[in-house]
């Protein structure tokens, strides 16, 4: 049996190793579109501080690990695929063979339509290679403009700061992370990302990036780091704003979002979403082909509609499900759930499950706490008397016990009324709640 998985990023990694486990005599092959070792792109902002080396971003940093293991390392970008044929072909030419194939090709940055987007001076975050092309421009004092402030926007403006640079982030959305953060908890953010010297402007798109005055150096610096034609004349840019506000700046970076790697699946019949479609052994609608991880659209845990969920515990389930399933085993995913974990300049914030919470009409009850003099905050959802989304910021102790609650859909009871009536007492509901199932 031969197993091939597209990606070598946390899913791949994960599912390469289980099917080992679970198959000591199959063909393993690992397949990485970069020239780099098998990382972490969650790494990235800490290379950027400073706080690790290139190595540190690697997910197995012992030599020879996928050797030892007899997973064969195939660097190679595939461009399309013969289903029927179960035959890969590869960016240069060559196929690749399968009998089960696991899709783990994770997502790239989204690149909004806006003129001046691909100016040598607008850089994404998601590679090694692009780490690298900021480190070198991204100096005390450079001016930043960053575009997005979700997840990765909020995680990649840490590294930012950290490096000293003059930094302000344009996000479309009306609050700061509003994928995660209900409104008055992304306001909250934002309030305390600007008293730490970040402009965030929000409600605000870009409409246009063009080349501004004299840099001297800059595109010199910039065509080093990134492969580009040396330009024997620098500049800045000026970001024009959608309500007409100009920007002078040295550098913009996108964190407008990311999108699941599908291109390759075109006439494929692996049927795709937003990202591919999978059941609950992670398989697609094409027999003897899985997907984990980014590019997954999965059944969600509470609602049963399909959703990528793109954040690595849930890529480290879905990929040891599929490698199960993959080597003749039955494993099935209970759902995946919405789970996040911010740490913005400082401040800690979470959200789980259902967060924006469930029309009254269908068994919906919320409850918000705010403390905004002491940058907290707890929203608690209910459906009947389930706990399906939790927000919270400046809570990090039991803050696990809310995903406990919703991911095991622990019946409540009395203690929904309590938590209504206090949701500080959400550890007390857990203990009782773990007692009575015990």
């Amino acid at each position: 049996m031969k197993h091939v998985i597209i990606g070598n990023g946390p899913a791949g990694v994960v599912a390469a190793e289980a099917l080992r486990k679970a198959d000591a005599a199959a063909e393993i092959v690992l397949i990485g579109a970069e020239p780099e070792p098998a990382y972490s792109r969650m790494a990235i902002p800490y290379l950027l501080e400073g706080n690790i080396d290139e190595s540190g971003t690697w997910l197995r940093k012992t030599e020879g690990h996928f050797a030892r293991l007899r997973i064969r390392e195939l660097q190679a970008r595939v461009v399309s695929m013969n289903t029927t044929q179960r035959k890969l072909l590869l960016a240069d030419g060559q196929f690749e063979t399968y009998d089960r194939l696991l899709i783990a090709s994770g997502s790239h940055p989204v690149r909004p339509s806006i003129p001046g987007i691909d100016l040598p001076q607008v850089q994404t975050c998601w590679t090694l290679a692009d780490a690298r092309a900021i480190a070198s421009l991204a100096k005390p004092g450079t001016r930043v403009l960053q575009l997005g402030a979700g997840f990765i926007g909020c995680i990649i403006m840490e590294a930012l700061a950290a490096r000293g640079v003059e930094l302000t982030v344009v996000e479309m959305g009306d609050r700061m992370v509003p994928r995660m953060m209900t409104p008055k908890a992304g306001g909250m953010i934002k309030q305390w990302v600007e008293s730490k010297g970040v402009r965030v402007l929000t409600g605000k798109g870009v409409q246009r990036i063009a080349p501004a005055g004299a840099n001297p150096g800059l595109l010199d610096r910039l065509a080093q780091a990134v492969g580009v034609g040396a330009k024997s004349e620098a500049s800045g840019l000026t970001v024009t704003l959608s309500d007409g506000e100009a920007l002078g700046c040295d550098l913009v970076i996108v964190a407008a979002g990311v999108a699941p790697n599908v291109g390759f699946l075109e006439n494929t019949g692996v049927q795709v979403a937003k990202g591919v479609l999978v059941d609950s052994r992670m398989q697609t609608t094409v027999a003897g082909i899985y997907a984990a991880g980014d590019v997954a659209e999965a059944p969600d845990l509470l609602t049963g509609a399909h959703l990528v969920a793109a954040i690595q515990p849930n890529a480290a389930d879905q990929a040891r499900v599929a490698a199960l399933n993959m080597a003749g085993r039955e494993a099935q995913l209970p759902g995946v759930l919405a789970i996040n974990v911010l740490d913005t300049l400082g401040l800690v914030s979470t959200s789980f499950g259902q967060w924006w919470g469930e029309t009254a009409q269908n068994g919906g009850a919320g409850t918000e706490l705010v403390d905004s003099a002491n940058h907290r905050y707890l929203s608690l959802q209910f459906k009947d008397d389930v706990l399906i989304g939790a927000t919270s910021i400046g809570h990090t102790e039991h803050v696990g016990v809310l995903r406990g609650l919703i991911q095991t859909r622990t019946r409540l009871g009395s203690w929904k009324d309590a938590l209504l009536k206090d949701p500080n007492c959400y550890m007390a509901a857990y203990l009782a709640s773990a007692q009575r199932a015990a």
